[in-house]
């Protein structure tokens, strides 16, 4: 395939009349054409969004959690709220559930999307003959509709620190460490019979593993893929910070950086309460902060310090988590927004090389995702994975008309979605703002959140 486009955001920044050379899913050439060189034309041509921290199944109760707790509502109440909901999911349930959020995904710009996988058992708690049962529904979904999958299947053990026994809520997530690395074992079995998908693992957190866990995890997963990405929730709340503490005697980042080799491969989720030592220990070896501003904000997390990360060169990617949007432009907003309302300053994570604001977050973003997720994705450039997104020339004609201001006016300037197209891995899944299965997966999703409220 040869894709003309007019306008295209490359590394080096916009350029124009490129002719995109696509084969076998990957970019064989970018070279200055003419329209008539190619097979089809598009207007403005950007890099697809990786989402790099996902749980599918929550996407189903985004609208049952704010009801309140008369004032006591927390991050903590929210979760047993979150407990409850999960209990009645079956297999075919959160298969469907995944289908109709990976398509939401991507008629907003996602192309990839790592899931934190932690829904492993039977309603009962009972492991399924096959422990990949639970995985192979996502694997299916992300099939169906056509995003890649970096599927991270959870490392769930306790409770909380000094392994406290789990509760109830939690039966569906647990795994000694020999089920949890055979559970490994066909995740990359199944993999292997998916296109554009990829394993590593994710220990959920330090209160729900120990080192020995997070150690033989790790070694199992690197003997099988020795870039496996890895993934871990990390000083998301106060109180897991202040737990650690009284149990550790150290903070969690701090702990994790003493206690275990981290390097690029590695993840680390919110990272919302750090100290000034340990953003920069993160931005030094390499990790990837994974940042969920929407959900963050939602669940009264906290802001983490992206200014100063960013000046330490420090990689950062963005994902959508509980699924309280779906929408990487508004990840991305709220990104730039929590630093100005912390700093009382407007326009902040941008660079000298990128003064735009929209263009540098939606970049940085992209590459940290492809990082995130060890996939050759992230940029248009010869030799990566064809994942990129086409924008509505029209729409943002209405707020900008020049290459310097579109991702400003994309992320700032208006909530109307922007994205047209998109392909992912060389062919096309949305077109003209569509997708083929979604209005029979909505329809069958709606009857589904009925009859879980019901």
């Amino acid at each position: 395939m040869k894709l003309f486009a007019h306008h295209v955001l490359l590394p080096t920044g916009w350029t124009q009349n490129q002719i995109i050379t696509i084969e076998n899913g990957a970019i064989e050439a970018i070279t200055s054409g003419s329209i008539e060189q190619a097979d089809t034309s598009k207007q403005i041509v950007i890099p697809g969004m990786v989402n790099c921290h996902s749980h599918a199944f929550q996407r189903a109760f985004a609208g049952f959690s704010e009801q309140g707790s008369e004032g006591n509502d927390s991050f903590w109440t929210w979760r047993k709220i979150m407990y409850q909901f999960l209990s009645k999911l079956t297999n075919d349930d959160a298969q469907l559930i995944a289908q109709q959020l990976y398509i939401e995904m991507l008629k907003r710009g996602y192309t990839r999307v790592a899931e934190f996988h932690y829904l492993h058992h039977a309603e009962n708690g009972q492991p399924y003959r096959e422990l990949s049962t639970m995985a192979k529904a996502i694997f299916d979904a992300a099939k169906n509709s056509g995003i890649g999958l970096t599927l991270l299947p959870v490392l769930y053990r306790y409770a909380g620190f000094g392994e406290q026994q789990p509760n109830d809520g939690q039966r569906r997530f647990i795994n000694s460490i020999e089920q949890f690395n055979q559970l490994i074992d066909e995740c990359f079995s199944l993999s292997e019979q998916y296109e554009n998908t990829n394993v590593g693992i994710a220990p959920h957190s330090l209160r729900a593993t120990n080192k020995s866990d997070i150690e033989q995890a790790v070694a199992h997963v690197r003997s099988k893929d020795a870039n496996a990405p890895i993934h871990i929730h990390i000083a998301e709340q106060q109180q897991e910070v202040n737990d650690c503490l009284a149990h550790y005697g150290e903070r969690p980042v701090e702990w994790l950086y003493n206690n275990i080799d981290v390097d690029k491969h590695w993840c680390l989720i919110h990272a919302t309460h750090i100290t000034e030592k340990e953003r920069k220990t993160m931005a030094d070896s390499g990790a990837v902060a994974g940042i969920c501003p929407t959900t963050e904000a939602n669940l009264g997390d906290g802001i983490f310090p992206t200014t100063e990360y960013f000046g330490e060169q420090g990689v950062l990617a963005i994902g959508s988590d509980s699924h309280i949007s779906v929408d990487p432009v508004e990840e991305l907003r709220w990104l730039e927004y929590a630093q100005r309302l912390d700093k009382q300053q407007r326009a902040l994570l941008a660079d000298n090389a990128t003064p735009s604001v929209g263009q540098y977050l939606w970049q940085q973003s992209a590459q940290g995702g492809a990082q995130s997720t060890s996939t050759n994705t992230g940029e248009i450039a010869v030799g990566k994975q064809a994942d990129l997104l086409v924008l509505d020339d029209n729409t943002l004609a209405c707020y900008a008309n020049s290459p310097a201001h579109w991702l400003d006016s994309l992320i700032f300037a208006t909530n109307d979605n922007c994205v047209q197209d998109v392909m992912v891995n060389g062919q096309w899944v949305i077109e003209n703002g569509k997708h083929p299965l979604e209005v029979d997966t909505k329809q069958r999703f709606s009857k589904l959140l009925a009859s879980l409220s019901a």
